[in-house]
């Protein structure tokens, strides 16, 4: 039998376990290719190789043009690569997802399915944004309503801290300028927030679609988990934006939204905090859930709760 042209798959024990890789690596305006088992980005300054099998998600921002190559290596090393704006503000499209299990996408549907769980993941998603508050005993209604005062408050808070004069929110999706520059730098702050989210939620192997407060929206679950720290990011940079009245404020926004998430290294905040959300209670659900350990294990459901191996004649069982 011929060889298969191009270079050999890496071994599965030479994969890094995912809580072990690098997060995300963001690259733009560079050509990325593949030297033997390494991810290269060239630009100006030189060359860069990065050990694809220790690398978790490539963000693909402007200016980048990759290879067929690279992206059979990502697929391969059990990695993605994510479409984004600069420095993920943006989201665009997305390969495979950073899992090769199921787990973490079948515990988020199981969760979202069964109304107890959906209601008590929907009461921590709350309870992040009211630290030392109980929220256990709390109905939707009432979240929403204490959500509701939550955010007033801060839009006063920062309309005062800044100067700003602030009646309410207000804006219209299909006319950005329509909204008054604080209205405009909140949209903006909170479609750069929902870009970032967006990419962790699909390099991690989630949908999208199903939310936990967010419901019949594609990106239900990306504002469900964007919106847990609209008060500490969007906000805040939102009013200072409108305060220094710029020339361009979607774009300075933007790039303000963007720089706070590389200082702080919001993209590993994120992919823990959707672990916490949608572990069981037992734990078992982590981040790159065993994804390299037996990765290209296909099980079979059956309705007694037990997986079956597939790849087995199940006839005798049948004529039985």
């Amino acid at each position: 039998m011929p060889d298969i042209p191009g270079a050999k798959p890496v071994p599965l024990s030479q994969l890094t376990r995912a809580q072990d890789r690098l997060t995300f690596v963001y690259l733009e305006h560079s050509v990325i290719h593949r030297e033997a088992n390494a991810i290269t980005a060239r630009d100006t300054r030189g060359v860069v190789h990065i050990p694809a099998a220790t690398l978790g998600a490539l963000l693909l921002g402007p200016g980048t043009t990759v290879s067929q190559q690279a992206m059979v290596l990502l697929a391969e090393s059990g990695s993605t690569a994510v479409w984004v704006g600069e420095h993920g503000v943006r989201y665009y499209a997305h390969g495979r997802s950073l899992a090769r299990s199921s787990r973490l996408l079948q515990a988020q549907a199981a969760l979202v399915s069964h109304e107890p769980s959906r209601l008590r993941v929907a009461r921590q998603m709350y309870a992040m944004r009211f630290p030392g508050e109980s929220t256990s005993g709390l109905s939707m209604h009432q979240l929403r309503g204490k959500e509701g005062a939550r955010v007033r408050r801060l839009y006063r808070e920062h309309a005062d801290r800044t100067g700003i004069t602030w009646t309410r929110r207000e804006y219209d999706s299909a006319d950005f300028s329509a909204g008054t520059l604080v209205n405009q730098a909140l949209s903006a702050a909170n479609t750069s927030l929902y870009g970032v989210v967006h990419a962790v939620v699909v390099a991690l192997g989630c949908t999208p679609g199903l939310g936990f407060v967010h419901t019949g929206h594609i990106r239900s679950f990306v504002f469900d988990i964007a919106d847990l720290y609209k008060a500490e990011i969007a906000i805040p940079i939102a009013f200072d934006i409108a305060a220094a009245e710029p020339m361009d404020v979607g774009a300075e926004t933007r790039r303000a939204v963007r720089d706070y998430l590389r200082r702080h290294r919001f993209l590993e905040q994120c992919v823990d905090d959707i672990s916490s959300l949608l572990r069981e209670d037992d734990g078992t659900i982590e981040y790159g859930p065993e994804a390299f350990d037996d990765p290209d294990v296909v099980m079979l459901w059956d309705y007694d709760g037990n997986d079956v191996s597939s790849g087995v004649s199940y006839q005798e069982e049948h004529e039985l």
